[in-house]
């Protein structure tokens, strides 16, 4: 996996391959990383090309405070050379594809915000420690 090199004003973009679990085909495309989201979108349309399946529904509030439900998915997801995953939520064909929190955590890659870029952790959190 390449990083796409695509930048807009501050906003960071990376390449990810979604496939439904166990199947073969993938849907291949620039997502906007967005730590302000928890879960990961994509159109609905390419969802179905490539087998994933609706197993739930959730209402999110957008950024503009309104609330939207949105059906969602189980599928992998491969970006920056790693594999996980997770919800993938099926969005309106024309969607700028999303890449939520999650995913980006489950793989240990966090934004370094004021150079606009991903960076992998040195390692993985098994367990949180409390006091």
């Amino acid at each position: 996996m390449r990083i796409a090199k695509k930048r807009r004003m501050g906003l960071t973009y990376v390449t990810v391959a979604v496939k439904a679990l166990g199947g073969r085909k993938e849907y291949d495309a620039i997502f906007l990383v967005d730590t302000g989201a928890k879960d990961t979108m994509a159109p609905a349309s390419e969802l179905r090309k490539i087998g994933v399946k609706p197993v739930g529904k959730e209402a999110y509030e957008l950024a503009d405070g309104s609330l939207k439900e949105y059906e969602f998915g189980l599928a992998e997801i491969s970006f920056m050379g790693s594999v996980t995953a997770g919800r993938v939520l099926f969005g309106p064909d024309g969607v700028e594809p999303l890449l939520g929190v999650v995913m980006l955590e489950s793989v240990g890659i966090v934004v370094d915000p004021k150079n606009e870029k991903l960076i992998r952790l040195p390692s993985a959190k098994l367990k949180e420690i409390t006091a």
